[in-house]
């Protein structure tokens, strides 16, 4: 058998190397195993133009591998105006250095102009909001938006330093304060965002390729900042009319992007969205449908429709004493309690409730107030109906929620309160 085998590995080294070519596109490429055992390729027949050639080697460098088809949709978008938001910021800051430069009494040249003022007030900006963790995972679009707005805050404080240089320090401190707390919200927020995209488990290939476009545009950004400071804005007239227009292209990108993330995390806004596009159509919503429907900024608000449920309360400021085991019996061997009240419904979850906790919990309010329909405390035939219903229809509800890449095994309610037995 050995002496066969050595025949026929004889025979095919005569014949030559083995090779076999794959096509990709418009692009072949020759695969050949080498006598020490190495494997080489080269292209065969590239009948792309230079163009898009060019284009090729940028989304390898700079886009997920398998791009598109490795991420999820609203990528491209966030990506494009991710670019553009380090292009402005990057720009503006170089703005900011100089001015804060000319305020110290220096007069530095813009390419001279590149030290960032350090002091404590960052660090105790960056310990603040280092605090506030919990919140940035519940809403992290709305925290990577405030990341921004308070970045260039401390930006226009630096920018408008020259026209009281007798505050330069108070100036340079309560700007490097608010740029503290930019950098941890936008830092905190990074990752839950590029999770969102992540479809092939190639979450840190997302992460090293988004940072390489950031990278990219900030420097290309400084160039810019550079050649305005010493050019339009090499007086305090044109810093005025620069930065504000910098600032607002900032602003701007960053919530073109939040738009354009599929966050599949459950909070309360977006649980409550879920729920009552379950009620009104009986179908699921996926992240990809709700992102642009998800309030940005007021991200607290009721949804009538989802049964106006407010999540997070404190116990003691939501129930009664008195009314506290009434409350409990109701729903014995759930993790959370419902309290009716005139404009809203408070739910309060046990400290290991899970996501699937709160969606039943909310599902239960909103089937109530669309049985109750009163205005008054659901009586406990409705709630039991309503409870009854949630259970009839909380497999497929949760199996649904799943299949459309909702995570459902916890639940983000920020800094929401939660109590134990």
């Amino acid at each position: 058998m050995k002496k066969k085998m050595k025949v026929e590995q004889d025979r095919a080294a005569a014949d030559g190397p083995v090779f076999w070519i794959e096509t990709s596109g418009s692009v072949s490429r020759q695969f050949q195993f080498e006598s020490n055992g190495g494997l080489s390729m080269k292209v065969v027949d590239d009948s792309r133009t230079v163009v898009h050639r060019v284009v090729d080697s940028f989304l390898n460098k700079f886009f997920p591998s398998g791009y598109p088809h490795s991420v999820n949709e609203g990528y491209l978008r966030y990506t494009k105006f991710r670019a553009l938001q380090h292009f402005s910021s990057a720009a503006l800051s170089v703005l900011s250095t100089q001015s804060l430069l000319f305020a110290a009494g220096l007069r530095p040249t813009p390419a001279q102009a590149t030290a960032v003022l350090k002091d404590g007030m960052q660090h105790v900006g960056k310990l603040i909001c280092s605090n506030l963790g919990a919140r940035m995972d519940s809403d992290p679009k709305l925290w990577r938006i405030l990341a921004d707005v308070l970045y260039d805050l401390g930006t226009g404080l630096e920018v408008l330093s020259p026209l009281c240089p007798q505050l330069f320090l108070e100036m340079a401190g309560l700007g490097n304060f608010a740029k503290g707390m930019a950098v941890v919200a936008a830092r905190a927020t990074r990752l839950p965002i590029y999770s969102s995209f992540a479809k092939e488990g190639n979450l840190s290939d997302l992460f090293a390729k988004g940072e390489a476009i950031s990278t990219l545009f900030n420097v290309v950004g400084i160039g810019a900042g550079i050649q305005l400071a010493s050019t339009i804005c090499s007086s305090m007239q044109g810093k005025m009319i620069a930065g504000p227009l910098l600032s607002v292209i900032h602003v701007y990108c960053v919530i073109e992007e939040m738009r354009a993330a599929p966050v599949n995390t459950l909070n309360p806004q977006r649980t409550a969205m879920i729920v009552a596009d379950f009620i009104k159509t009986g179908k699921i919503s996926s992240p990809a449908d709700l992102r642009y429907k998800e309030d940005l900024i007021f991200t607290g608000r009721l949804i009538e429709d989802g049964g106006n449920v407010k999540v997070g309360r404190d116990l003691h400021k939501v129930v009664k004493p008195s009314k506290l085991c009434k409350l409990k019996g109701v729903f014995p061997e759930e993790k959370f309690l419902l309290c009716h009240g005139e404009k809203w419904t408070d739910m309060v979850l046990e400290h290991d409730a899970t996501g699937e906790d709160a969606l039943r919990g909310w599902l239960v309010a909103a089937y109530a107030a669309n049985l109750g329909k009163t205005g008054y405390e659901p009586s406990m035939t409705v709630l039991q109906e309503a409870y009854d219903k949630m259970n009839s229809v909380f497999s497929t509800f949760l199996s649904q929620l799943q299949t459309k890449g909702w995570h459902t095994d916890y639940f983000l309610d920020g800094t929401g309160s939660r109590f134990a037995w």
